[in-house]
């Protein structure tokens, strides 16, 4: 038995920036001022935050463009908290807010649910090598204040994504997986749920073995700077490429028919989110060339890195490409 869909209501009292939307919008903007205002004191010259020796310092301009960078990035949230709480919001094109937001879940989530878990490994004395590193970087207390607003922002925005995407696009993932029409996902969405998983082999074995301990395909300098939270992030890297490949797996091959649809579109949202942004952040980072030989990435990690990648991208069309679908079928049905 298909589902029939309707066409999306118009916006109306429904979609208006009720009490739960505001306060979610004052705690994105507010949740930015902490790392604006550091980032803007380390643009102006301050080293508050920044230790004596640390690498941070080596180049001034460098510091600077990439601070003004991060600036840009992280006022855009602020942009988006407003997009998605305006009723004028939901008449901008779909891939506007979308696309940010993709990118900013595939950025957040893995510190969302990686610095708590590190912060439980060091209080159990796991931290390691890692741990001492990184203080030679930047204060402690910067990561705190910074990893903070982070998640405050993600679990803000996250929260007005999910009800601006119920107002704009409720109707096209209601249902069961089993209520999915057979023309809704067809060998197109197969094949790219094929292509993610088989791609994913390389880059899951990989951060797999890190995570299990194993210093094979490291670079030197990474491989002596294990540590406890070496371990949790290489650990989540699996999570999340599993949680892409099951989502566009489930949807493209109608498994786990009992399933809402809302389930497996999220485990491909957040999955493919994070291994897409984060692997090409990785791959950008290291392209940029490393003074000391004993930290430049191996052809291993480029690996895993690249094909991280590749299987975000590839889960992420697959989403597009269901909604593409989905959504006009809706229209055909509304005509």
């Amino acid at each position: 038995m298909t589902q029939s869909i309707a066409p999306p209501a118009a916006p109306g009292p429904a979609v208006r920036a009720g009490r739960t939307r505001r306060i979610l919008r004052a705690v994105a903007v507010v949740s930015c001022v902490p790392y604006l205002a550091l980032k803007a004191a380390w643009v102006a010259g301050s080293h508050v935050g920044i230790p004596e020796g640390s690498s941070l310092l080596d180049d001034r301009l460098t510091m600077a463009v990439v601070n003004g960078l991060s600036m840009l990035l992280d006022s855009a949230v602020i942009v988006l908290a407003l997009v998605l709480t305006r009723p004028w919001g939901l008449r901008v094109p779909a891939w506007l807010p979308a696309f940010p937001v993709w990118v900013a879940t595939g950025l957040l989530a893995p510190i969302m649910a990686g610095f708590p878990a590190q912060l439980v490994v060091r209080a159990f004395g796991g931290g390691g090598a890692s741990s001492a590193g990184r203080e030679a970087f930047l204060d402690e207390w910067v990561f705190a204040v910074v990893y903070t607003g982070f998640i405050a922002q993600g679990l803000a925005l996250g929260g007005l994504f999910v009800l601006y995407a119920r107002d704009r696009w409720g109707h096209l993932w209601r249902g069961r997986v089993w209520d999915l029409p057979v023309g809704a996902v067809g060998p197109a969405h197969r094949a790219l749920a094929v292509a993610a998983a088989v791609l994913a082999l390389p880059p899951l074995t990989l951060h797999a073995l890190w995570a299990c301990g194993v210093s094979a395909g490291l670079s030197e300098g990474r491989a002596a700077d294990r540590g406890g939270e070496f371990y949790v992030l290489e650990a989540l890297f699996v999570v999340f490429l599993l949680a892409a490949v099951a989502g566009a797996v489930l949807l493209a091959f109608r498994r786990g028919r009992a399933l809402p649809v809302s389930v497996p579109l999220s485990l491909a949202w957040v999955g493919s989110g994070a291994v897409a942004c984060w692997g090409g952040w990785l791959s950008l980072a290291s392209a940029g060339g490393v003074a000391d030989l004993a930290d430049r990435p191996t052809p291993p990690m480029h690996l895993a890195y690249a094909g991280q990648m590749l299987v975000g991208l590839l889960v992420a069309a697959l989403c597009a490409y269901f909604f593409a679908e989905r959504s006009a079928r809706a229209a055909r049905r509304a005509a």
